[in-house]
């Protein structure tokens, strides 16, 4: 066989390699509906999956798109098949609170009262918030408080909040009927090493998006990331690339090949 037959049959294994993993990336998520609202469901396992924490780039600046992380993951010879936001983030596009990555802590712990205004107590501070982790044991969310107690060796780790459901139950500080609704993403622990991540298409409130992950997903645990403008999704098998309004994301959750 000639040179140019190999490379034209090794470029062709390669696409088909590909547009097979990008296939069986779509499978994984999917567009659902529950109560009328509409989200997209992200199914994974989280001891095959390589799901990790991102942040900053090799220049020391925020990726700030998904599009310039898949660059970076591009060039270190993987595939970024998958990311969302985090969690929440500062204008400097700094992690609110706890981030982990490579097992290396990059901020502390936030365990600050709430920093209200005009009488509203932002997403982030309302009671309680959470961590998201992967480590030794696998994928887990706690309670921050419970986090620093237990205190687990991790690889990666994101601090949100609030938690929308507490080893089974929700948060008791969500109004059932609540007219605060807006487009909502969230990270959730469902048993046997699954990590579901839900990004709503349109606004809901708190109480019915954490039912979504108690009643509809199985999630035992589940953390708020971001809502409104901080919401996004890449997923190329689904045509997203999603910006955010704020000027960019701060850490993402991404799933690499």
């Amino acid at each position: 066989m000639s040179y140019l037959k190999q490379g034209v049959l090794a470029a062709a294994m390669m696409l088909a390699g590909t547009m097979t993993s990008l296939q069986a990336h779509a499978e994984q998520c999917e567009q659902q509906s529950f109560e009328e609202a509409k989200y997209i469901i992200c199914t994974l396992d989280s001891g095959k999956a390589d799901l990790r924490l991102f942040w900053k780039g090799a220049d020391g600046e925020p990726y700030r798109a998904f599009s310039s992380l898949a660059e970076a993951v591009h060039a270190a010879g993987k595939t970024l098949v998958l990311a969302v936001n985090a969690g929440m983030y500062r204008a400097d596009f700094s992690p609110m609170g706890l981030y982990v990555e490579n097992a290396v802590e990059l901020k502390p712990a936030n365990t600050a009262k709430a920093e209200s205004s005009a009488g509203q107590v932002p997403n982030f501070y309302k009671k309680p918030n959470g961590v998201f982790f992967l480590g030794e044991t696998g994928a887990g969310i706690l309670p921050t408080d419970e986090f620093l107690k237990r205190a687990p060796k991790v690889r990666f780790a994101t601090q949100s909040g609030p938690m929308l459901v507490i080893a089974g139950k929700l948060n008791p500080i969500f109004i059932p009927g609540s007219t605060d609704r807006t487009r909502r993403s969230g990270v959730g622990v469902c048993g046997a090493g699954t990590v579901r991540l839900a990004i709503s298409e349109e606004g809901v409130n708190f109480h019915d998006f954490a039912r979504l992950f108690r009643d509809n997903l199985k999630c035992l645990d589940a953390l708020f990331l971001d809502g409104g403008h901080g919401v996004g999704l890449y997923h190329p098998a689904m045509g997203r690339n999603d910006r955010s309004w704020h000027g960019g994301y701060g850490p993402m959750l991404g799933v690499v090949e």
